[in-house]
């Protein structure tokens, strides 16, 4: 990011109400001026307090604007932005004054903002408010969905829950869906010593009152806790109580048990993010307990981190997502089905047991930790550096921009490199889509080449020997060659003079085109594969390390014979181990099924899964698609068994998301991957798969892979090395093995 990044804000929420969504708009903006952009946060509703608001005056770069007090909207003064009325007035800011990315916070606004059209691929969607389980996405929800991630740039998700659920449900999320959990700032203010809580002991809630929130049933624990002989009072912050249609009678309840004469109950009201911190700093234990609805949320409690961030324990239901945060053996999770009287137990070891507090309190702290205003400023950065990366030296000394043409019929390998061609400032990027492998408009073809300054043609198929015979002079021409064509007529049919580079993804199909072609060896060049490490970093579910996991299993040369050898040795020895397999059938690809050779290859291998009890149950087909980085998580070790590969990207994504590499030597491996991973056959292959049993070697040994892959494939690295090649036509320096 060598430039200022110009920045909209808007959250379809009222900030003079404190709650999550509101805090969010803030903590967002603080985040963006951290990061160093120019931020405009506009204002849905007009502002009676400014306990939000304040916070952000004076912050570098950042202007509030309040479209009712400066007359950019029509109607009552006093009333909130429509969705419409916003999303016409975001349009109308941009044309003011372009912003570069446009971060939204509510489903119905966003889905509006896109209906508009104004600002695709400029949208940054942050979503809680989807429907968070399968019963509950409809095909109309799902297709909302589409359409938003078809337009945005990214998708903001709170929680790595939030995140593999919508990748599993949106495919168009794949690739865009980014992290971005809530953020709490650091204490402007000492937080006290807790050597000894107070007497009596003070609980604290701060936020929304909602039924689902338990804010109601949270005022009878003093009275409750007294029966079981703990003098308690309940401090509470807030002023935004729900009128829930579901729970009537609810707000004139809630509003009575906060305002009347409730025994042990202390409300201090709506205050600013900072004085509720202060308050909740001044008590013992903090309250996140919900009704058990709640628990199969995929969001991320804002208050639990406030209050990690103050010292303070925090009493809440034990759910995949808390024990992710704060680990399974967390002494005050509510157990069962955090009923009243389990809340006040779990508040009652807090008063009784000092070690239980004190092993709470420095869990919550640690995970608060994690969630700083700085982390968040530190992944907003990465964010958009990645969207908005520096223009190369020789591009910004040129008068116009450099014109990039893209061509191929299949551009699955170059999606992301796509990406970062276009986002590069100073040049210019069209792309010849063939909707075949030998069939094109050869006049948009002839357009392209007319117009490029360098063509990169992907594949070094029909396409490649096409643009060979038509190249404009002066232009430059790139052609990229995988490991099929080789055994196909085209490379002997391009006319090899005019092509600048060849581009090969491994040293090993380097010197096979050289062998084979005869070409000049100053024109074959290895640019290998690229790997989104950032993508599918994502911290492991339980019990990966004794899960196999293999990505396409077609055709036969990718033996999957050989990966359940592997199981079946590994099975023998512990019956923990397991296969997944992320791939198409083989039956749905005609060319391959067509083939009686490969049909026999698979009956084989599903009846020997049939009949043998070490493979019984013990293998699982997950569906082919985009959510690798999702599915990985669950993979604790990636197989490479293939008779032989150009690449193999399968090991490098694994190695990506912390699963072990295990690869069979296949021609060429060992100039890719760390001859510490390749094993002589599957035995040997069990054999070091089941010595990374226990857990401290196998972390160890995923830390390093993940290391080695970032450091010799990672997207960043790959990309400066095309954009040397496009840009000068340099030879490329990215490293072609890992090591």
């Amino acid at each position: 990011m060598s430039r200022v990044v110009r920045a909209l804000v808007y959250g379809d929420v009222d900030l003079n109400l404190i709650d999550g969504s509101a805090v969010w708009a803030q903590s967002t903006v603080q985040a963006l001026s951290l990061a160093g952009c120019t931020t405009r946060l506009v204002l849905k509703a007009p502002v009676r307090t400014g306990r939000l608001i304040d916070p952000l005056a004076g912050l570098p770069g950042v202007t509030v604007v309040r479209p009712h007090e400066e007359r950019l909207v029509d109607g009552q003064r006093g009333q909130t932005l429509s969705p419409v009325q916003a999303s016409q007035l975001l349009a109308r800011l941009d044309r003011e004054e372009p912003c570069d990315l446009l971060v939204l916070r509510g489903r119905r606004l966003v889905s509006r903002v896109v209906a508009d059209g104004h600002f695709h691929g400029r949208i940054w969607a942050y979503l809680t408010d989807i429907p968070q389980s399968a019963a509950a996405m409809t095909e109309e929800a799902r297709a909302e969905l589409v359409r938003i991630a078809a337009a945005s740039r990214q998708l903001l998700c709170q929680t790595e829950e939030l995140r593999g659920h919508l990748e599993a449900w949106v495919p168009q999320a794949c690739g865009r869906s980014v992290l971005c959990p809530p953020a709490v700032p650091e204490p402007g203010f000492p937080t006290p010593e807790r050597t000894r809580p107070h007497d009596p002991l003070r609980l604290v809630y701060t936020g929304k009152f909602a039924p689902l929130w338990n804010t109601l049933p949270m005022t009878r624990l003093p009275a409750l806790l007294a029966e079981r002989g703990v003098h308690a009072e309940l401090h509470t912050v807030g002023d935004k109580i729900h009128d829930d249609s579901a729970h009537p009678g609810f707000r004139e309840a809630m509003y009575r048990a906060l305002h009347g004469d409730t025994p042990g109950v202390r409300h201090h009201g709506g205050q600013s993010r900072e004085e509720a911190m202060r308050i909740a700093a001044e008590c013992d234990v903090g309250l996140g307990w919900r009704d058990s609805l709640l628990d199969a949320s995929l969001e991320l409690s804002t208050k639990v981190l406030e209050f990690g961030a103050l010292g303070l324990p925090v009493v809440l239901n034990r759910t995949p997502a808390h024990e992710t945060l704060l680990g399974s053996d967390y002494p005050l999770f509510v157990p069962g089905r955090a009923e009243l009287a389990d809340a006040a137990e779990a508040v009652a070891r807090a008063a009784r047991e000092p070690e239980a507090r004190r092993l709470a309190a420095d869990r919550c702290r640690e995970a608060a930790g994690r969630y700083t205003l700085r982390a968040a400023a530190t992944r907003w950065r990465a964010h958009l550096d990645h969207a908005f990366p520096a223009a190369p030296p020789a591009v910004t000394a040129r008068t116009r921009p450099l014109r990039v043409g893209v061509a191929g019929h299949d551009l699955k390998f170059l999606t992301r490199l796509l990406d970062h061609f276009r986002a590069l400032p100073g040049l210019d990027v069209r792309v010849d889509a063939w909707p075949a492998l030998a069939r094109h408009d050869p006049a948009a073809s002839r357009a392209l080449a007319d117009w490029a300054d360098v063509v990169v043609v992907e594949w070094c198929g029909p396409a490649a020997v096409w643009y060979s015979r038509h190249k404009r002079r002066g232009s430059r021409l790139v052609i990229r060659l995988h490991r099929f064509e080789l055994d196909a007529e085209w490379p002997r049919q391009v006319e090899i003079d005019a092509v600048d580079r060849v581009v090969c993804v491994s040293p090993y199909y380097a010197r096979r085109t050289l062998e084979h072609t005869g070409w000049p060896r100053s024109k074959v060049v290895v640019v290998p594969n690229w790997v989104d490490t950032d993508q599918l970093d994502r911290p492991k579910a339980p019990g990966a390390r004794f899960r196999l996991g293999m990505i396409g299993i077609a055709p036969s040369r990718k033996r999957l014979d050989l990966g359940l050898d592997v199981l079946q040795r590994l099975r023998a020895r512990d019956p923990r181990w397991h296969l997944s397999v992320k791939s198409k059938p083989p039956w749905e690809y005609w060319w391959i099924w067509n083939k009686p050779e490969e049909r026999r290859h698979y009956d084989a291998i599903l009846r020997r899964m049939q009949t043998s009890p070490l493979l019984e149950g013990a293998v699982v087909f997950d569906d082919f698609g985009a959510d690798v980085p999702a599915w990985l998580r669950r993979i604790g070790h990636v197989l490479s068994t293939s008779d032989d590969e150009s690449f193999h990207l399968a090991p490098a994504e694994g190695m990506a998301s912390g699963a072990v590499p295990a690869l069979l030597p296949w021609p060429g491996a060992d100039e890719i991957y760390d001859r510490r991973w390749i094993h002589d056959d599957p035995e040997a292959m069990a054999e070091a798969i089941h010595g990374l049993g226990e857990p401290e070697p196998w972390r160890a040994a995923s830390e390093l892979a993940r290391d080695q892959v970032r450091e010799s494939y990672s997207l960043d690295r790959v990309a400066a090395a095309w954009t040397d090649l496009l840009v000068s036509g340099a030879q490329p320096a990215a490293r072609s093995a890992v090591r």
